[in-house]
């Protein structure tokens, strides 16, 4: 099915990085394949490096070919000189749409008939940010492309919130005009029953800076992987994530920063915590900077913080350098539970330690939720937090 209606749709020609065959090793993530044909992504079976923190067992849904019937409700808030239209698959990869880097989001394509193409016109500064809200009302498995453009020199922040009960994979290709400052905020609040894979690839434009922010508070499996490249000097690519895991959920981040482009900058820093028998996160960055990117700075960051037993983050950064005339580049990873000393001085001072433990929660996520910049969003986010830490067992 799709995020339209749908039929089965004509299969595109493939496309792949580099020539990279799908059946050879990949000993770069260079060379990783990316192609229209779903043919081109065998069935994981949970063994492969790429998917190998996914339950692969819990998604068959969303692995296999076929359109269905279902659907997605959209309720959007478009500003004056912002459009919302229906497209095809060709038309989106006249517009700049990048080739599908996995099975689910191959799928996406080829179980839809064509895409939803949302267009921020060049110059234009919004104040309000576009809202797009997705919101699942059944059991039949969801398909669909979301293409996101924005004009040259333009300014504007798109929310895309995920509510409801569904069963999605969806592919979303990002691309940005040249001097554009975009701020995408991609919430994933469903119910705790939700499967959702979701690719999205960002191609920021020259000179032009994307904050893309994930917030991944529900659903039973969710698979987030971006995919974030350069199309001149000058880009800035920023990726935060905030996530929180109970009790049987499975939430996964992953990113690809490709830095094939010289002079550009990326960023990336997400925080994660976890309660509950089975509460698991994944958390995957990898940056990529090739030869021509002379002058690259990059740094990425992942802090997971457990409440209980019972509960497992993988964290997993990787850099891989082409060439030593860079400005910066770095990584770290920490996985831990409560800061003891934080939480000695706040007793220390009359602070119950119930009380303590949640204020020490609330500012492990303020330094990344403040950075979403939408004040109903970030009340939104605290307020799930609270609830999930008035919900704790500590």
């Amino acid at each position: 099915m799709s995020l339209l209606d749908t039929t089965p749709a004509a299969r595109l020609q493939p496309q792949q990085a580099n020539g990279a065959s799908p059946e050879g090793p990949v000993t770069s993530r260079g060379d990783r394949v990316t192609s229209w044909d779903v043919a081109d992504f065998p069935t994981p079976h949970g063994r492969e490096e790429e998917w190998r923190f996914t339950p692969v067992d819990r998604i068959g849904t969303l692995l296999t070919e076929g359109a269905t019937d279902g659907t997605l409700v959209w309720e959007t808030t478009l500003p004056d000189g912002v459009t919302l239209t229906e497209i095809s698959h060709e038309r989106a990869r006249e517009l700049g749409a990048k080739a599908p880097g996995d099975r689910p989001a191959a799928l996406a394509v080829a179980n839809s008939t064509g895409a939803l193409h949302l267009d921020i016109s060049k110059e234009l500064e919004l104040e309000q940010p576009v809202r797009v809200v997705l919101r699942g009302q059944g059991d039949a498995p969801v398909f669909g492309h979301v293409v996101v453009t924005t004009g040259r020199h333009s300014r504007a922040t798109v929310i895309v919130d995920h509510q409801g009960h569904a069963e999605v994979s969806e592919l979303v290709s990002v691309i940005t005009g040249d001097g554009s400052d975009l701020t995408l905020v991609s919430v994933q609040d469903w119910d705790d029953t939700t499967l959702h894979l979701s690719e999205q690839d960002i191609h920021v434009g020259r000179d032009a800076t994307v904050k893309q922010i994930a917030v991944t508070l529900g659903g039973k499996v969710v698979r987030l992987s971006t995919n974030a490249t350069y199309a001149g000097p000058g880009g800035s690519f920023e990726g935060f994530g905030v996530y929180f895991a109970d009790a049987g959920q499975h939430l996964e981040h992953r990113l690809l920063v490709d830095h094939e482009q010289p002079h550009c900058r990326s960023e990336v820093e997400y925080k994660g915590a976890l309660q509950g028998e089975g509460a698991h996160t994944v958390w995957i960055g990898d940056v990529l900077i090739r030869a021509a990117a002379e002058g690259t700075d990059t740094y990425e960051l992942n802090r997971n913080l457990i409440l209980t037993d019972g509960a497992r983050a993988d964290s997993v950064p990787n850099l891989e350098i082409e060439t030593g005339e860079i400005t910066g580049a770095g990584h770290a990873s920490t996985t831990g539970r409560f800061d003891d000393e934080q939480l000695f001085y706040l007793m220390s001072r009359g602070v119950p330690e119930d009380d303590a433990r949640r204020l020490v929660v609330r500012g492990f996520f303020a330094s990344i939720v403040s950075r979403i910049g939408v004040p109903e969003i970030i009340g939104h986010v605290m307020s799930v937090i609270d609830a999930e830490l008035e919900a704790s067992p500590l």
